[in-house]
């Protein structure tokens, strides 16, 4: 049997995670983030698959090719929460559940930080949990897939 696979995809400058504004962002590096869920996937009965681009169509290249590939998306948008109509179109069309994730508490940040337009799509958002967010949605998402597989089947 198939694991329920999860895209991880990860945003603009979280390439710099441990060096850039570790009092906000943390020590931990994106390869850190990257073992954690990869570590969290296998106890969750999760396939992984981990991405980062500073690049908005990349981004969403990827967000295409997850319609047919994967079963659930966990994205840290990160700057392109507050900016991109493209990205939230493109989650949008997948039709596949969404979590959300933000490493810093962005409600306790700037003021343009509080909009999100990933977050009318998204079935969870999860804000100010250091890096450990990451687990958490993909906890979350096992959840969610798991019920929707049981559904699936009972009818």
């Amino acid at each position: 049997m198939q694991l329920p696979s999860v895209l991880v995809l990860n945003g603009p400058n979280l390439n710099l995670l441990g060096t850039r504004e570790p009092a906000i962002y943390g020590a931990e590096t994106l390869d850190d983030v990257a073992r954690m869920c990869h570590d969290a996937a296998a106890r969750l009965h999760l396939e992984v698959d981990f991405r980062q681009s500073n690049a908005e169509h990349q981004l969403i290249d990827w967000l295409h090719e997850a319609r047919t590939r994967v079963d659930g998306i966990v994205i840290n948008p990160a700057a392109y929460t507050h900016t991109s109509v493209a990205i939230a179109d493109a989650l949008s069309a997948i039709a596949k559940p969404v979590i959300e994730v933000h490493i810093s508490n962005v409600h306790k940040r700037e003021a343009f930080r509080h909009h999100s337009f990933v977050s009318p799509i998204a079935e969870a958002i999860i804000v100010g949990c250091g890096t450990q967010g990451y687990v958490l949605a993909l906890e979350r998402m096992q959840t969610l897939l798991t019920t929707k597989f049981a559904k699936q089947v009972t009818q």
